[in-house]
């Protein structure tokens, strides 16, 4: 591997320094579907802080006592905003118990909120949800059929896993697990990235950017990935 050039201060030696200010009561999003393309190293570097009253978005609050989870059960997250609560027994236990607020979004509202944050948009109608749960407490209005109105979703940090990324934060995501994370580093006030390889810039292919640095503050070189997978499934 060549020399790491840092000429814009984007490179971090670790999860530790990079997530060092987030502080209780922050709103963080999460990148990540189940337990695919998620920041394992910083959410362990959260596991080791001393915080409380969090606000999560992510697709799901880890899984199988893997991701968030370890912050969960910590009780740092006051609030969660997401998608699925599946196969959590550690989330369900504390939403029984009314420990934390559970903000349940359809999918598809859940990354067009996030992915309005990122372009200036405020609001927007959606008939997904209408005349359900969700639409309670919302302004509804007829456009061809009746809409829910839907606020865009904000963030403090944004922590994302990708690839492969760059000293200017340019990054490259493997497959599916890009998910949701391109639009929370556009949508966070501080998008913080850990990558499995951190190279020069000019290394990735422009064709090959799936996200461009300028939506990045921070970058580290990952270790030790786990890479877990939810539900191992194998043929005889």
């Amino acid at each position: 591997m060549t020399e790491i050039l840092n000429p814009y201060h984007k490179v971090f030696k670790n999860a530790k320094d990079a997530a060092q200010d987030i502080k209780s009561g922050m709103t963080i999003m999460s990148g990540g579907f189940g337990l695919c393309g998620i920041a394992e190293n910083l959410i362990d570097a959260l596991a080791e802080m001393e915080l409380k009253d969090l606000t999560i978005i992510s697709n799901n609050i880890g899984n199988s006592g893997r991701g968030l989870v370890k912050i969960l059960k910590q009780d740092k997250i006051k609030k969660a905003i997401c998608s699925y609560v599946g196969g959590n027994p550690d989330l369900e236990e504390r939403i029984m118990k009314k420990l934390i607020e559970i903000e349940l979004v359809p999918q598809g509202t859940f990354s067009e909120r996030i992915r309005a944050q990122g372009m200036g948009v405020r609001a927007f109608y959606t008939p997904t949800g209408y005349g359900t749960l969700v639409q309670e407490g919302k302004e509804t209005k007829m456009f061809d059929r009746p809409c829910v109105l839907e606020t865009a979703l904000s963030a403090d940090f944004a922590i994302i896993k990708a690839e492969m990324g760059d000293t200017f934060g340019n990054l490259w995501f493997k497959e599916t697990a890009r998910n949701f994370s391109p639009l929370m580093a556009m949508a966070a006030k501080t998008t913080i990235v850990e990558v499995e390889k951190l190279v020069n810039v000019g290394e990735i292919p422009p064709e090959n950017v799936h996200l461009p640095g300028i939506f990045v503050q921070r970058i580290f070189q990952g270790k030790n990935y786990k890479n877990d997978i939810e539900f191992l499934v194998t043929e005889n």
